[in-house]
């Protein structure tokens, strides 16, 4: 396994239209997060686009904030941001980017959310690496969490 790109795949019974309504609304991912650092987004409810930046509230033993930049978007197929530490943390631990792959199939839809570390900063990528465990392990808990406030229409 590649510990540089971590992967989980569910299939959800839903449109993909309902469920990258969801991911594209940084409001809406505390209610999904599956490893409870999500605390709030800055900027309120909006639909994302390619290019666009918003920020996180996080939580994670101590409070920290994010800034995250849309690096990849077509419309309830694919979104994709990058994480983004400030200064002095963006010396270190930067980077990553988190992509959810959305494929239209007969029970629903087919959702596939990836945590990459390839594009995260050189220096801190060994230290992050070790979170993969970690980190599927949420994944999977998120995906779940998004299939229920799909389900519920919320």
């Amino acid at each position: 396994m590649s510990t540089d790109r971590v992967s989980v795949t569910r299939t959800i019974p839903a449109p993909a239209e309902k469920i990258f309504a969801v991911l594209a609304d940084p409001s809406r991912h505390a209610e999904i997060d599956g490893s409870g650092t999500v605390t709030t987004a800055r900027g309120g409810s909006r639909t994302l686009r390619q290019g666009d930046s918003f920020g996180m509230d996080m939580r994670w033993g101590v409070r920290y904030a994010t800034r995250n930049e849309v690096v990849a978007l077509d419309p309830d197929r694919t979104i994709a941001w990058r994480t983004l530490a400030p200064f002095p943390l963006r010396l270190l631990f930067t980077g990553r980017t988190w992509r959810y792959d959305l494929v239209p199939v007969e029970d629903g839809t087919r959702v596939t959310e990836t945590w990459d570390v390839s594009t995260e900063a050189p220096l801190g990528r060994p230290a992050v690496r070790r979170l993969a465990g970690y980190t599927r392990r949420s994944m999977e808990k998120t995906l779940e969490r998004l299939e229920t406030v799909v389900a519920d229409g919320r």
